[in-house]
């Protein structure tokens, strides 16, 4: 299983757990499992398309990553809320 690791806002939505161990065999997958997991957290990391939102990063192991990359048991998947400001 890989290591959700949610940031800001996101953390609270998902009930203030920054850390989630969720299967799967590709990033998308294991975000999907996430919001079925934590339906609050539905829409709010993936749009309507099943894409993920404009706002929101995901690096696996510290390097951003696309849904179809692959992820393996033990990867951290962190997915962080864009800072934006001026």
């Amino acid at each position: 299983m890989a290591v959700v690791r949610l940031r800001g806002q996101l953390r609270k939505i998902a009930g203030d757990e920054a850390e989630h161990a969720v299967a799967g065999a590709t990033v998308g997958d294991v975000l999907r499992a996430l919001e079925r997991e934590r339906p609050a957290l539905a829409g709010w990391v993936l749009d309507e398309r099943g894409e993920v939102r404009r706002h929101i990063n995901v690096y696996v192991n510290g390097e951003e990553r696309e849904l179809g990359a692959p992820v393996a048991g033990g990867d951290r998947i962190d997915v962080l809320p864009a800072i934006s400001g001026g």
